[in-house]
């Protein structure tokens, strides 16, 4: 009997993942010279922030990722869908490039109207920042329904993170992150609950900036 529940457990977790379970059809990696080109140094401190984003209906969690701030800014994005050819520089599911503006952008991406995004942030130590940029480089592409458990097993690879758990429960991740004191932030936004939109849409940064006529 606990064997069958168990079972159930699994697949009830599985199935409310549904954005970690569809995904962007768009998932060839970007030329290397694209990655290279598109890589940003930010100059906050070193920092790990977690994203979960969270049913506006039930609370559940949909998805998980997690921003890393070392000698890069990247996006871990296990299992994600913000992918979009020629836009969009991922190398497995490492999206590059990420300045304020693709933040933005990406966070806004996936507050609809039918779900929301928990922002939580850790400054941590220039080397464990970059212990996480490497461990996230060496993972993916990640499976469907597995973007918890994978940005689990970056954050078990850190000194002071050993103890985070092993779930495919986004929402595990958020209590933990709050428990280790992250701040917290929330954005809500009600666009049309059709992702692909947004993706039809989405140009570069360098484009998507307005032109000074008299340049």
């Amino acid at each position: 009997m606990k064997s069958v529940l168990r079972v159930c457990a699994v697949v009830a977790a599985v199935v409310s993942l549904t954005a970690c379970t569809v995904r962007n059809p768009v998932k060839e990696n970007s030329p290397d010279a694209e990655v290279v080109a598109a890589q940003y140094v930010h100059d906050g401190p070193p920092r790990l922030t977690l994203f979960t984003m969270r049913s506006n209906r039930t609370g559940q969690g949909a998805h998980t990722s997690l921003l890393i701030n070392a000698s890069e800014r990247v996006a871990f994005d296990p299992a994600g869908s913000f992918r979009k050819e020629g836009a969009i520089v991922a190398k497995n599911d490492v999206v590059y490039g990420m300045t304020p503006w693709m933040v933005d952008q990406y966070t806004r991406f996936h507050a609809r109207e039918t779900y929301h995004v928990v922002v939580q942030s850790i400054d941590v130590s220039p080397q464990v920042a970059e212990m996480a940029l490497r461990k996230a480089k060496t993972l993916g592409p990640v499976l469907e329904a597995q973007c918890a458990q994978t940005t689990s097993q970056v954050l078990r690879s850190l000194p002071g993170f050993e103890d985070a758990p092993s779930t495919f429960f986004p929402t595990r991740l958020e209590e933990y992150f709050a428990a280790k004191g992250a701040t917290y932030d929330r954005l809500f936004e009600y666009d049309d609950d059709d992702k692909s939109k947004v993706l039809a849409a989405f140009t570069p940064e360098y484009e998507a900036e307005p032109v000074d006529p008299s340049n």
